[in-house]
């Protein structure tokens, strides 16, 4: 049902940023006995790979979707893939069927038959849209062909889209560049809800991400920002010492599967709490959000408009919910992403510039601790 507010939105650029279809095959949550699905004691996967067969129905599934139609015959479509249409969770360059998976994904994404995106070793690809001196430039980022194993802080690029990226950060100046990352830029959320669970991010692969950084930084190239999906939630975050100017992370998910889903309507006051508590150093917090965490865990969209008529140019950025309505938000001068015109310095200390992983650890494990704190008051009182 959000393709009704996404279609109402009328946009002209259409970005899927990854899980456009959960292609592999998800097994149930198993807590106990041979074959436990999840938690720290899990010994056997969730989630197994399906056949191409079946990853062409789903993707037939999804592509004729009436909202979907609707929007496909009136805006540009272009996007990327993550885990999920990737073909397995989490998974990396290992995985084994990723050029018959390529070529699904591209397919769905009517991509030409002669286009180079066919013939690389990824998907990850540019586009630029606009008059000159209103050319917004989008980065779509491929960060599971050439990504190295989770614990590993190697590569999440490989060396050929890493050289790709730096020839298009360093071509052509745009008004606006937008880089789309399949997974979480800027915020690493695996830095304070572990040991309890891991999310995928830049930040575990932390060389990674300065390598990012550092490129936009020597790039000189203004107007840079992310988007981002994955997580089952939306939130804005923002980075202030990587670059001459802040580096903002747009993050929404997902269009069906958000994180309050999972529990029943009357107990999602838990997730919207275990949000507001768990401690996040980068997350944007102002009044145009709906709940005090500044996440939404329902169905969600991300939106971005450019008032190319205001001076400066404006750019106004939301997640917003299944209705339309915006949830989390922010106004952006387009001055404001101009070394130029900053005084903030890279390396600087300011507000948002302390890592997750460099809070102080009763600060950085407050979540583990007060789950384990009830867990263990729960154990107490059934032995008494």
């Amino acid at each position: 049902p959000i393709w009704d507010a996404i279609n109402k939105f009328d946009p002209q650029v259409f970005i899927w940023l990854g899980d456009n279809i959960y292609g592999d095959i998800r097994r149930p949550f198993i807590f106990l006995g041979k074959e436990r699905t999840i938690g720290p004691w899990q010994n056997a996967p969730r989630f197994i790979p399906s056949s191409s067969s079946e990853m062409l129905s789903r993707y037939n599934s999804a592509k004729n979707v009436p909202g979907y139609l609707r929007l496909r015959a009136k805006a540009k479509v272009v996007g990327t893939w993550d885990d999920h249409d990737y073909g397995l969770n989490d998974a990396g360059k290992e995985f084994s069927a990723k050029s018959t998976n390529q070529r699904l994904l591209l397919d769905f994404l009517d991509e030409p038959q002669d286009s180079p995106r066919r013939k690389q070793a990824g998907v990850y690809t540019s586009y630029t849209f606009g008059p000159p001196g209103k050319q917004v430039k989008i980065i779509l980022l491929d960060t599971r062909y050439h990504r190295d194993p989770l614990s590993s802080d190697g590569s999440v690029l490989g060396d050929s889209q890493w050289s790709w990226l730096g020839k298009e950060l360093r071509g052509p100046p745009s008004a606006i560049t937008i880089i789309g990352s399949s997974i979480q830029v800027i915020s690493n959320l695996s830095g304070t809800t572990g040991p309890l669970f891991y999310m995928e991010s830049w930040g575990r692969f932390p060389k990674e991400r300065d390598r990012l950084f550092k490129l936009i930084n020597d790039s000189k190239r203004d107007g840079v920002f992310f988007i981002s999906g994955d997580v089952h939630f939306g939130e804005i975050t923002r980075y202030d010492c990587a670059a001459g100017y802040p580096l903002y992370d747009i993050t929404s998910s997902g269009l069906t599967q958000a994180v309050e889903k999972v529990l029943p309507s009357p107990l999602r006051f838990i997730v919207r709490f275990l949000a507001w508590f768990t401690p996040s150093t980068m997350r944007v917090k102002n009044q145009n959000c709906r709940y005090k965490s500044c996440t939404y865990g329902e169905p969600n969209f991300g939106a971005i408009q450019i008032d190319w008529d205001a001076s400066p140019v404006n750019l106004k950025i939301q997640v917003r919910d299944i209705n339309g309505l915006p949830v989390t938000g922010v106004d952006i001068s387009l001055s404001e992403l101009q070394a130029w015109n900053r005084t903030i310095k890279a390396g600087q200390d300011q507000r948002h510039c302390t890592l997750e992983v460099k809070l102080p650890w009763i600060v950085r494990y407050r979540l583990a601790i007060l789950v384990y704190t009830v867990l263990a008051c729960k154990q107490f009182l059934m032995l008494l």
